[in-house]
């Protein structure tokens, strides 16, 4: 309808939001194989085996989320971290709360370190053409600023699951150095050294599966997993709506009206209730159609936002699946609770600090 509408809007918007979503595939196509070489579980399995009290092993577990997230994307995290976590905490006898609770906010929260952590920034970024490394300039103390009160957030909530000590049974998992681990290491390359990656990390991510069903034998299987990890309904839904939003904000001048009038609070504030009522990939296409005046304020409502609620961003649906399948038991209302306590503080925290760094 979009197309038919207004088609030159909606071509500009289609090339804004299509790296995007490239590159987050490809990302997941790495974290497939990454977990096949079983980086991912021998990572929480080293932590429940190492940590002495839950308290540590809560700080090894933000750790983790927020490097996997940096690196291969919060859809990522969320996705193979959630059921080693789940794991982590099984073995040790301990309850699954914190850790479950906090791979899904700090996967949200964590996600501004480097534009391939959320599409969002790639959306965003679309005007700015940054190279990751300078994107990490910017963003890098508001980041670890948002990250750490959302993890203090989950942690003070949960303290009481975290005062314990237990020795854990299970036998330590034992990684692959091979394909998975060489594939993290090129693409994390290439989002920090390239302006635009998403075709360079696709490539990666679709060699690496190829190699590795090579390697199996069984290309029939890689592809279901890699469908299945995909989504590609989903994913396909949510672009679809992206370049609809983004042509929306292209022929109205209403967000860019809007945005224009606010500072870096009410920016941040617009682009995180924004993300709620319509997913923040939508949001973002359709708040950056137009270049904002606080691109990087934009980010922040953007990303931490969608700790909210549930229809904030896909890492919740993924999350959910990905905690179902491990036998977890997630619950929505619990983690919108603690939601409504991080995010206005974390928000608060990374858009101080962006501001005293002199960059909105």
């Amino acid at each position: 309808m979009a197309v038919l509408l207004a088609p030159h809007q909606a071509r500009a918007a289609a090339a804004q939001d299509w790296p995007p979503f490239v590159l987050v595939t490809g990302l997941l196509l790495v974290g497939l194989v990454a977990d096949g070489d079983r980086l991912f579980a021998a990572g929480g399995h080293t932590l429940a085996r190492l940590a002495p009290s839950g308290v540590l092993l809560y700080l090894g577990t933000v750790l983790l989320v927020v490097t996997v997230t940096t690196l291969l994307n919060l859809d990522t995290s969320v996705t193979f971290l959630t059921p080693v976590l789940v794991y982590a905490a099984r073995s040790r006898g301990e309850g699954e709360a914190p850790l479950l609770y906090a791979c899904l906010l700090l996967s949200n929260a964590g996600s501004l370190l480097l534009p391939g952590s959320n599409l969002t920034n790639l959306i965003v970024l679309g005007h700015l053409h940054l190279s990751g490394g300078t994107f990490f300039a910017h963003m890098a103390l508001p980041a670890l600023a948002a990250a750490t009160v959302t993890a203090l957030i989950v942690g003070v909530v949960h303290r009481a699951a975290l005062r314990t000590t237990a020795v854990p049974t299970a036998r330590p998992e034992r990684p692959v150095l091979g394909v998975g681990l060489v594939a993290v290491v090129v693409v994390t390359v290439l989002v920090v050294a390239l302006p635009a990656p998403a075709l360079p990390v696709a490539a990666v991510g679709l060699a690496a599966v190829a190699l590795r069903s090579w390697r199996s034998g069984t290309p029939g299987s890689s592809a279901r997993s890699a469908a299945r990890i995909l989504g590609v309904p989903v994913l396909v839904g949510l672009f679809g709506l992206a370049v609809a939003l983004g042509t929306l904000g292209r022929s109205w001048s209403g967000p860019a009206t809007l945005l224009s009038h606010l500072d870096a609070w009410g920016t941040a504030a617009v682009a995180a209730l924004t993300s709620v009522l319509v997913n923040n990939l939508p949001a973002a296409s359709l708040l950056a159609a137009r270049q904002p005046p606080h691109p990087f304020a934009l980010l922040i409502g953007l990303n931490v936002g969608p700790n909210l609620f549930v229809t904030g961003s896909l890492a919740w649906i993924l999350w959910l699946r990905s905690a179902r399948s491990a036998g977890g038991h997630p619950d929505v209302r619990r983690a919108s609770m603690l939601g409504v306590l991080s995010v206005p503080l974390a928000i608060a925290a990374a858009v101080g600090v962006l501001l005293l760094s002199g960059a909105s």
